[in-house]
C-alpha cells in the first residue's frame, strides 16, 4: 500500500489540464492502486490523479458500489439536474451547494486498455462529474452556488 499526499486547493497544479494516458503500463497500474489506497485512507469517494500531483487523466471512484477505475474518462451524455452538497479531499473543511447533471454516461478505458461505459445517477453521477472536472483544472468551489464550512471535517 502506497499512500500519496493529496494536494490542497491552493496548489497551482490543481488548476492544470491533465494529459491523456497514451499507453497503459505497469506505472499506470501502480498509480491506480496508489490512488485507490489514498482515497480509501482519506475516507473519500473519489480521487483524480492531479490531486496527487500527477497530471494524467486517471480517476478512481467508490460511492459504496465497488471501485471504479477510469483512464481517459469523457462524459458522453448527461441529463437531469441535481443540486446538493459537495466536498473534496483537496478542499478540507468546506462544502458547497453544486448543481450537477443527475444522470451521466462516461466513456473510459479500464486498466487493461479496454473501452467501457459507466452510467451513473445521483451520487455516482456527481462523483464522476466532480473527478472529471479535476482533470480539467476545475474545483467544485468554482461551481458552487453556496459555500460553507463542514463542521464534521474541520
Amino acid at each position: 500500500m502506497a499512500l500519496r499526499v493529496i494536494l490542497k486547493d491552493t496548489d497551482p497544479l490543481l488548476r492544470e489540464t491533465s494529459k491523456p494516458v497514451l499507453e497503459i503500463t505497469p506505472r499506470i497500474h501502480k498509480l491506480l492502486d496508489d490512488m485507490a489506497d489514498t482515497m480509501y485512507d482519506a475516507e473519500g469517494v473519489g480521487l483524480a490523479a492531479p490531486q496527487i500531483a500527477i497530471l494524467k487523466r486517471v480517476v478512481v471512484i467508490d460511492v459504496g458500489q465497488g471501485l471504479i477505475e477510469l483512464i481517459n474518462p469523457e462524459i458522453i451524455e448527461k441529463d437531469g439536474v441535481q443540486i446538493g452538497p459537495e466536498g473534496c479531499l483537496s478542499v478540507p473543511g468546506v462544502v458547497g451547494k453544486v448543481r450537477r447533471a443527475d444522470n451521466v454516461k462516461v466513456k473510459a478505458l479500464d486498466r487493461q486498455g479496454k473501452e467501457y461505459i459507466v452510467e451513473g445517477t445521483g451520487l455516482l453521477a456527481r462523483a464522476l462529474q466532480h473527478e472529471i472536472d479535476h482533470l480539467n483544472g476545475i474545483l467544485f468551489t468554482d461551481l458552487a452556488e453556496e459555500i460553507y464550512k463542514d463542521e464534521v471535517n474541520l
